[in-house]
């Protein structure tokens, strides 16, 4: 079951990175997560009233700040990441995220089987490849986007951590703190970029079928960290966070199919190792 569930979470952040990405070329990303983030943030407060989680155990309080601070400053990088330059190549870079649960989970204690050792070091290798050559070379201008993927990687990494953390208490509160915490911070970016004298220009705001994109965001975001939370608390977090993290190939194949984006076989065969590594993880 935790498989399974990890693996319906890098479903859907595939599908949610690919319409963040696209959305995030024509507004903000720091705008286009704020509004998405507020959506969750409603949304989960329903969730939570109807549930009766706001009398849940308060041990989730630090993990979910720390999720929600990490989370915003790794997601507004990815989009942003996204929006200027290849998704193909940007989406398996932050997958390597992945790395910071799997050492955590395995200094804690987790102790994966040998089938599941070699799974994790597949899929690993798989999400390195899928990132491309691009990823020594290029132009500084290209290796922007890179620098900025490997920012949401370590902040994405360190969210499945902290996510994990808070779930063992209430994984509603968890993300609805969570949320609470990145549109806090969103609110106080924006105050403080008006007091610098910055003026919003006009693509900052949304339009209607963009505000359609970013509702999709919002509430498939926060459905992926509820399913992460639950994979979490019933199966090795080295072991689900790898599965959760497959989602670029979810992002690439859109790209490819959609955006037509061209793949390197290189990334290809990259993109065929993180399923391999699925099969093997899963066993």
């Amino acid at each position: 079951m935790a498989a399974l569930l990890a693996l319906l979470a890098s479903l859907v952040w595939g599908c949610s990175d690919f319409v963040g990405g696209l959305v995030s070329r024509r507004v903000r990303p720091l705008v286009v997560v704020g509004i998405a983030h507020l959506l969750a943030l409603l949304a989960l407060l329903v969730v939570a009233a109807a549930t009766g989680e706001f009398s849940a155990d308060l041990g989730y309080l630090p993990w979910a700040i720390a999720a929600g601070a990490t989370g915003l400053i790794g997601l507004v990088a990815f989009y942003r990441a996204l929006s200027t330059g290849t998704m193909g190549i940007v989406a398996p870079i932050a997958g390597t995220g992945a790395a910071v649960p799997v050492a955590v989970g395995l200094a804690t204690g987790d102790s994966p089987s040998a089938l599941q050792l070699a799974g994790i070091a597949v899929a690993c290798v798989g999400v390195v490849l899928a990132s491309g050559p691009e990823i020594s070379g290029g132009d500084p201008a290209g290796r922007r986007p890179l620098l900025l993927a490997l920012v949401a990687a370590l902040g994405f990494g360190l969210v499945y951590v902290f996510i994990n953390g808070g779930s063992k208490h209430s994984v509603v509160m968890t993300l609805l703190l969570m949320r609470a915490t990145s549109v806090a911070l969103v609110v106080c970016a924006g105050f403080w970029l008006l007091a610098k004298g910055f003026r919003p220009r006009r693509a900052t705001v949304p339009s209607d079928r963009e505000l359609v994109m970013i509702v999709f965001v919002g509430f498939t975001d926060v459905a992926a960290n509820g399913l992460y939370g639950l994979a979490s608390g019933r199966g090795l977090v080295s072991v689900v966070s790898v599965l959760a993290s497959l989602y670029p190939a979810v992002t690439v194949v859109l790209a490819r199919v959609i955006e037509n984006e061209r793949m390197r076989r290189i990334q290809g065969a990259g993109v065929l190792l993180a399923l391999a590594g699925v099969v093997l993880l899963a066993s």
